[in-house]
């Protein structure tokens, strides 16, 4: 049992062949049995883990070394994305450049060495598993909805959140369903769920969404210059599937797995289950 095991589970379930630039082994590790995993794991989850007694830490979100610095990278996958929708490949590419680029920016000035070195400190197994368990909730959320409006030609916003309020993903959790953009009322036309992409895309990639036939899109979160631009393009409407219950499907997904090969595993950190 060890953290390269750790991670081939979780790529064949995403049905990924190689680690994508937003995930990655941090410190190595053999022997593994106990595994404390959560969305960010940063230096206190590690100094926890150490006093429990774990023997491998694991964050969601992308926290050391290269995971860090080449998180821009991963964004590409929105370019397959947006052409699966309609999206002409060009204009895709265009569209995304402009948050790209600042994502870009951000990161590669960011201390990607913080929590790397704490892990590296106490000798402690650390890894990064962002896009692969995203790609699981994507897939799990798009199908789910197909199958349930399949029916409805005339589906509302409404019929959404009321759809989304039933699955246990997101029953009884602190963060609900919510329209960001739109009205109860609204027709909701084609769906898009768009939850693997690194990040968002930005005001341009749902611009061209929106041109090209998509109605709604349903995602994790939407900065407000996103949602203010969508508001002023009176075109599209922006649905919520809270940020912490969404990641945990894929994670848990992931989370299963593990259990399944023998790892104990304890989930914290936004993982909720």
């Amino acid at each position: 049992m060890n953290t390269e095991k750790l991670m081939n589970i979780a790529l064949n379930l995403a049905n990924l062949k190689e680690i994508p630039y937003d995930s990655g082994i941090i410190v190595a590790g053999e022997n593994i049995k106990r595994v404390l995993i959560g969305i960010d794991m940063e230096t206190p989850e590690l100094l926890l883990a150490k006093e429990l007694g774990y023997d491998c830490v694991v964050s969601h979100h992308p926290k050391a070394d290269s995971c860090v610095v080449d998180f821009a990278k991963v964004m590409d996958v929105q370019i397959d994305r947006m052409v699966k929708a309609g999206i002409p490949i060009n204009k895709a590419q265009k569209a995304l450049r402009a948050k790209q680029a600042s994502v870009d920016l951000g990161r590669h000035a960011s201390n990607y060495d913080r929590v790397g070195s704490a892990a590296k400190l106490m000798n402690l197994p650390y890894l990064n598993i962002h896009i692969p368990a995203d790609f699981i909730t994507e897939e799990i959320v798009q199908t789910k909805l197909d199958k349930a409006l399949k029916n409805k030609p005339k589906t509302k916003l409404k019929d959404i959140i009321d759809e989304l309020n039933t699955w246990e993903y997101y029953q009884g959790k602190v963060a609900k369903p919510v329209i960001r953009v739109g009205s109860n009322d609204d027709y909701a036309g084609k769906i898009e769920v768009l939850m693997a992409g690194g990040t968002n895309g930005g005001v341009d990639v749902y611009k061209s969404y929106f041109e090209a036939g998509v109605g709604t899109i349903v995602a994790m979160h939407v900065p407000e210059d996103v949602q203010q631009a969508v508001i002023e393009q009176n075109i599209g409407n922006i649905i919520i599937a809270p940020h912490m219950p969404s990641d945990s499907i894929g994670l848990l997904e992931i989370v299963e797995a593990w259990r399944k090969e023998g790892f104990e595993v304890t989930c914290m950190s936004g993982i909720v289950e």
